[in-house]
């Protein structure tokens, strides 16, 4: 039998010598581009160090190396023949490569998309700086919602839960004991109206850096808002060591506040209250403070008040007086009463000082002494005396077109001669806020043309606080003031710094010496030198001099005998309504107010 029968089926094609070398050839490629693949990811492997599943891709080199050696393996078997071995070459090849695949499949294109370890690096510190931003922009919103952005103080919702706290404390604690403190800046508008918004806020951060030289690391201090700041002392053993703080606090703004050229001495009022006091919530404690402040500023500037009582039901009146006055301002219940200035000499009526009345309904007049300075507080005041001047200026022109000649006074005054409606001046008092305000030169310009006065028919009276903010500004202001023909008045000259300075620098006319001076210098000597040397200085300054409060005849020629040209009081005669000096004016007696 030939050995051609004895050759398997399939591997006829051994004894064709082409064949042979055609798949041994091919094999050979197969096998060599396998080994090569493991070749290029192990050399990849070990110079890129930041691939991530590196074990992976050996895994994945072996599986291609397994596949390679089975290639060589089939070459083997072509000079070799052996079926059996043959099939399960081929069988292995596809297993390992059905394996390779089920395996790698899923894997492969996750370690492709994966991001290497410096790209991971890069990504986490990218995501650790958002981490840190968030946080810093949770921390700036925490600061935004609890401090003040101003001052950097705590602001009123801290304050609040820390308010709180304390009061929770001393539920559980009975020893525990605490006080509140409500701090006020003492015009502080005028301060901010007259030196610009700008330094007024530069005041308000250094005014909260001043109380804490005062304070425990214990305390809190926070803005409430404005001008107004307030204190939670904890752990107080008692109502004087409250007290004893005030009174340092009181101590620390005695210094003067720097701002630019300006060195400003301000004053605050305190208002304290402490937890022993009965309350409900914690906000009774604010609403007590309050209290408190409102009493010390009624009593004095720069001093302190505890709460007691009586307070709550005066912070209430004190309150609805607030509301009646905005009211009175909008619907003109100010009314004003002219007050006689008299030549010594003569007794003859030069000139008549616009006071404000209030005409409260259902409670009569009330004194400005009552509302003026609440006015000055809640910024009414500018208002009250634009009102002043439109209504003085619009009455003296009313008066002067009056057909007369000068009328008595009526009996028992000491007005012999009369009025001479002509020669009438108003004397108008500024307060230090409206001397503040732009534009006041031709504001008095504008009135004396709309009614038509000359500028000798005013008199501007004001104070000497009013001149030492910005004296090169009051200096420009009065002048000009005074280039319209009206007079400037110096009031109550002695109760202020009394810099006679002022006599010199500024244009003043005429000095009003306070009736403090006035009163019992006929008793008192020392007083009476001091009047006697204004007098003289004036004089010969070429100033005039006016003395306030004259009350006894006395009084009177003692004054006039020293050359006092001007006085004013109760002994000439009370404050007079419009329609009281029209009536004597037209000769027709009257009872003075």
């Amino acid at each position: 039998m030939s050995s051609v029968a004895y050759i398997p089926h399939g591997h006829c094609y051994l004894w064709q010598q082409p064949l042979v070398l055609l798949h041994s050839l091919s094999d050979s490629l197969i096998a060599i581009a396998y080994f090569s693949i493991p070749l290029a990811l192990i050399y990849l492997i070990q110079r890129r160090c930041d691939i991530p599943y590196r074990s992976i891709f050996w895994l994945f080199s072996a599986f291609i190396v397994s596949c390679g050696v089975t290639h060589v393996m089939a070459i083997w078997t072509l000079w070799h023949p052996a079926y059996w071995l043959s099939g399960a070459i081929k069988a292995l090849t596809a297993i390992i490569s059905l394996y390779a695949v089920i395996t790698l499949v899923p894997i492969l294109p996750q370690a492709i998309a994966l991001p290497s370890p410096a790209e991971l690096q890069a990504l986490n510190q990218k995501l650790q700086q958002q981490i840190i931003e968030r946080r810093q922009v949770e921390k700036q919103l925490e600061h935004i919602a609890l401090y003040d952005s101003l001052t950097q103080l705590p602001n009123r919702a801290l304050f609040l839960s820390r308010l709180e706290q304390a009061v929770a404390r001393a539920q559980r604690t009975p020893d525990f004991s605490f006080a509140v403190m409500l701090l006020d800046v003492d015009r502080f508008k005028m301060i901010n109206d007259t030196l610009g918004h700008l330094l007024g806020d530069q005041l308000l951060c250094q005014i909260a850096a001043r109380p804490k030289t005062a304070l425990r690391a214990v305390d809190t201090i926070a803005r409430l808002g404005g001008d107004e700041f307030v204190i939670l002392l904890e752990e107080v053993d008692s109502p004087a060591a409250a007290r004893r703080i005030a009174e340092k606090l009181l101590k620390a703004f005695q210094l003067p506040f720097q701002l630019e050229d300006h060195q400003l001495l301000i004053t605050t009022s305190i208002g304290v209250t402490f937890s022993s006091t009965p309350f409900d919530r914690s906000s009774d404690l604010l609403r007590n403070a309050d209290a408190a402040m409102y009493r010390s500023k009624a009593q004095r500037h720069g001093g302190y008040a505890v709460f007691d009582a009586t307070m709550h039901s005066q912070a209430k009146q004190l309150m609805q007086l607030e509301q009646d006055l905005r009211r009175a301002v909008a619907c003109n219940e100010l009314k004003v009463y002219y007050h006689p200035i008299v030549a010594l000499a003569t007794r003859q009526v030069v000139s008549l000082e616009a006071l404000v009345r209030w005409e409260k309904p259902g409670e009569g007049l009330v004194c400005s002494a009552q509302f003026i300075p609440i006015a000055e507080e809640i910024g009414l005041i500018g208002s009250i005396d634009r009102q002043v001047l439109q209504a003085a200026c619009s009455q003296l022109k009313a008066w002067q077109q009056l057909d007369n000649s000068g009328a008595d006074w009526l009996e028992g005054t000491q007005l012999i001669p009369g009025i001479d409606s002509l020669a009438l001046a108003i004397n108008i008092n500024l307060s230090a806020k409206q001397f503040a305000q732009t534009g006041l030169p031709e504001s008095f310009e504008h009135i004396l043309q709309k009614h038509n006065l000359s500028g000798r028919c005013l008199k501007i009276e004001v104070t000497e606080s009013a001149l030492i903010e910005d004296a090169a500004r009051a200096d420009k202001i009065l002048s000009q003031i005074k280039s319209l023909g009206v007079q400037i008045c110096l009031d109550d000259f002695g109760t202020g710094y009394s810099a006679l300075g002022y006599l010199h620098r500024f244009p003043i006319d005429i000095v009003k010496i306070d009736c403090s001076f006035i009163q019992g210098m006929e008793a008192e000597p020392e007083k009476l030198e001091i009047v006697r040397a204004t007098i003289q200085l004036c004089h010969a300054l070429g100033v005039k001099v006016t003395a306030e409060g004259i009350e006894t005849h006395r009084q009177q020629k003692i004054l006039a005998d020293l050359g006092c040209e001007y006085g004013q009081g109760y002994l000439f005669a009370q404050p007079l309504s419009s329609a009281a000096v029209t009536q004597l004016l037209r000769g027709k007696p009257t009872q003075p107010y």
